[in-house]
């Protein structure tokens, strides 16, 4: 019996591929439908052994949940950038922080260092070699510990019920 997950790992990819080459192409005829799924089928294949574990979903409502409230954070994060930016005395509190991660699933930490760098006025600047701790930027901050305990309670703790629950 052949099993499709050895010769289709990433079926998802292979869908993608496939829709980009014929996007590519710019046609439907046979030949890029033939040429495009040999494609999906090879690339996922060959590229195979580089890929990490990709974690389970264990509450993909959360996840959308999750998706909806980082995208407010991000307009709400922009106003507080642009009013810091646009301030005429220059009154920015800027200063790198240490935070503590309590995630242990790779895939998780990138998604909450993601977030923190798509969220205006932060950036995550890096991942110590552990993994326990994330140095971030932050444009202007009043009190750390306020500002440790937000990113836990509005994107680790939500990540860690996603992935590692």
């Amino acid at each position: 019996m052949i099993r499709p997950r050895k010769w289709l790992p990433m079926p998802l990819l292979s869908v993608l591929l496939l829709i980009v080459w014929l996007l590519l192409m710019n046609g439907v005829a046979l030949g890029h439908w033939l040429l495009g799924g040999f494609l999906a089928i090879v690339i996922p294949l060959i590229t195979k052994p580089f890929w990490e574990a990709q974690p389970r979903i264990k509450k993909p409502w959360l996840m959308v949940r999750y998706f909806f409230r980082v995208l407010l954070d991000i307009v709400v994060a922009n106003l507080e950038a642009s009013k810091v930016i646009l301030d005429p005395l220059g009154r920015a509190r800027p200063a790198f922080v240490e935070y503590p991660l309590t995630l242990q699933e790779n895939f998780a930490i990138t998604m909450l260092a993601s977030t923190i760098t798509l969220t205006p006025g932060t950036v995550s600047a890096h991942l110590r070699m552990d993994g326990k701790t994330l140095l971030i930027h932050v444009l202007d901050v009043d009190d750390i510990g306020d500002m440790k305990r937000h990113i836990h309670e509005r994107y680790e703790r939500p990540l860690k019920e996603i992935f590692e629950c």
